[in-house]
């Protein structure tokens, strides 16, 4: 399996980025993909996540109501909505792959290469 993610660029305070992350290759049907993000000096950690099957959905307490993870499941694609961006979302994310939703984002075995948020102020 790989992951391409895509759409990260520079924003200002209170802006919008749509990430996206395209999965190919051969997988089961159920799986789940999140969005791991890394800041600057900091741990990764994990952001959002959302089933293939079920749809159901994760956010981390600092982005809920800001960011929206969705599927298209006919495209193999997952996107990450992020609204009302702040300076302290700037990180590098990445898409991620796993049967489930993991805490420990080293848990996840699939990665894909990360794209840049920089938010400025």
């Amino acid at each position: 399996v790989q992951l391409q993610a895509s759409g990260g660029g520079l924003v200002q305070t209170g802006g919008s980025l749509r990430l996206s992350c395209q999965r190919s290759g051969f997988i089961s049907d159920n799986y789940v993909i999140g969005w791991i993000r890394q800041a600057p000096g900091k741990e990764r950690s994990r952001v959002s996540c959302i089933s293939s099957s079920t749809g159901a959905t994760y956010y981390a307490d600092s982005v809920k109501g800001r960011f929206t993870i969705s599927r298209d499941n006919a495209k193999n694609t997952v996107f990450l909505q992020m609204n009302s961006l702040t300076p302290e979302d700037t990180a590098i994310y990445y898409c991620v792959l796993g049967p489930i939703c993991y805490s420990d984002p080293a848990d996840f075995r699939s990665w894909g290469q990360g794209t840049q948020v920089t938010v400025s102020s």
